[in-house]
């Protein structure tokens, strides 16, 4: 199943699974991952032009072993 886009999760892994990054502040490219910056815009940060950022989410705010990470494909969330 495929997760909804924007989805904040924890994992276990020492990677990224396919189509989620690790939440550390990553500054993005718009025209690259436009769908994610219409849901989350500059929340995070960049200049609302050209780049956003990914939330920032410190090793030692995860439970051990664990790390948060974001969804950036996916479903598409419907607001009805």
């Amino acid at each position: 199943m495929d997760p909804l886009l924007g989805d904040i999760e924890l994992f276990p892994y020492g990677f990224a699974p396919a189509y989620w990054m690790e939440c550390a502040g990553q500054t993005l490219n718009i025209n690259q991952n436009q769908a994610l910056y219409t849901l989350i815009g500059t929340t995070f940060g960049g200049n609302g032009t050209t780049t956003f950022m990914l939330p920032n989410i410190p090793e030692d705010k995860c439970p051990y072993g664990m790390r948060y990470y974001i969804a950036i494909q996916g479903i598409y969330p419907s607001r009805s």
